[in-house]
């Protein structure tokens, strides 16, 4: 009876795998280092065939010798950790379905409870905004600071503009950090994927961050700035600041189940990130010589990206070397978060 039925089990399951759709988990180990290697060698010839004639060639130079060498870094990694780096990857695809519907959830759960509802969750950044905008444009004049600068738009949208990716970098950020303490019911379950929490967590915030990029296109058509066909770019690098969040959040979800007092530093780190990004003020009131180290800040280019989306029309191709760079420190983020998140992930029951 015993052996009928350990038969007919795995009858379903070799029915079950003919039935299903291959998943990401299906790519063989071969074919998924070819595709990876094929991209990188696609991205390098890029970089080193692109050509800025009004550019120093020798500093032209210099950047595609240093990004030629970290995507070959990547390259070696990626192979070394190929098993390693594609575990957190296969378990978002396989539970796309059950992510959404928990973050969802998580969206309805945040505000349930409040009269106001997700009304309060808009009324503090609107507020914040207002106040930056009265205390600096209206008396500190910042605004003929932005014009010297070489940027002639209202100040109140330079500063929307800026303050709108920030807020959804703060939020998913800090949100995606502390999920596995707020979930922590859910970690201790064996057969639940934890991998998904994070990333539950920044989709939720998500949907805030929808509404205040209409609201700031409502603010860029309040000074006569439309619609164009740029603004699509919002769409890009609202999924670049998601990606950073996903994969700082990796690492420092898996920190702070061990290390509580993370959090804290986090918020402190964010509030001088505030204002070591060019938000507030603008980069242009800097040196060039000194403009390259607020442009190793990932989130800088995030918020350049919106402010072209907006008003400055540029696309983001045009800005190589800032998107190159951004892409390679963020994968390089992942692959580290993703493998400090599976290496402690065995021992999150433990501590909780």
């Amino acid at each position: 009876m015993r052996l009928f039925k350990k038969k007919q089990a795995s009858q379903e399951a070799e029915g079950n795998k003919k039935t299903r759709l291959p998943g990401l988990g299906d790519l063989p180990k071969k074919y998924g280092i070819a595709i990876f290697l094929v991209l990188a060698v696609v991205l390098a010839l890029i970089i080193v065939l692109h050509y800025n004639p009004l550019a120093d060639q020798h500093t032209e130079m210099l950047k595609k010798i240093c990004a030629c060498v970290l995507i070959g870094i990547s390259c070696v990694l990626f192979v070394a950790w190929y098993d390693k780096l594609m575990v957190l990857p296969v378990e978002l695809f396989n539970s796309r379905k059950l992510i959404w519907r928990l973050s969802v959830n998580d969206f309805k759960k945040r505000y349930a409870g409040s009269y106001m509802g997700v009304v309060w969750a808009l009324a503090q950044p609107v507020v914040t905004v207002l106040m930056y905008w009265v205390v600096f444009d209206k008396i500190f004049q910042s605004r003929s600071q932005l014009v010297a600068g070489g940027v002639d738009v209202p100040y109140v949208l330079f500063l929307t503009a800026g303050l709108v990716p920030w807020f959804y970098f703060q939020e998913g950020l800090s949100n995606g950090t502390t999920s596995l303490l707020e979930y922590n019911y859910l970690v201790k379950k064996v057969v639940f994927k934890i991998s998904i929490l994070p990333l539950i967590k920044i989709i939720a915030a998500t949907f805030i961050h929808l509404f205040f990029c209409c609201l700031l296109l409502l603010v860029a058509v309040g000074y006569g700035y439309y619609p164009t066909v740029y603004t699509i770019q919002i769409l890009y690098y609202m999924f670049c600041e998601f990606m950073l969040m996903l994969a700082m959040s990796y690492a420092t979800c898996a920190i702070q189940v061990f290390f509580r007092d993370l959090m804290q530093i986090i918020s402190i780190a964010l509030q001088l990130g505030q204002w070591a990004t060019p938000i507030l003020w603008n980069i242009n009131m800097l040196p060039d010589n000194l403009q390259w180290i607020i442009k190793l800040n990932p989130v800088t280019y995030i918020v350049n990206g919106y402010r072209s989306s907006i008003y400055e029309k540029r696309w983001f191709f045009e800005h190589f070397y800032s998107s190159t760079y951004f892409w390679i420190f963020t994968v390089a983020v992942f692959c580290i978060g993703s493998v400090i998140f599976k290496k402690s992930k065995i021992h999150f029951a433990d501590v909780m």
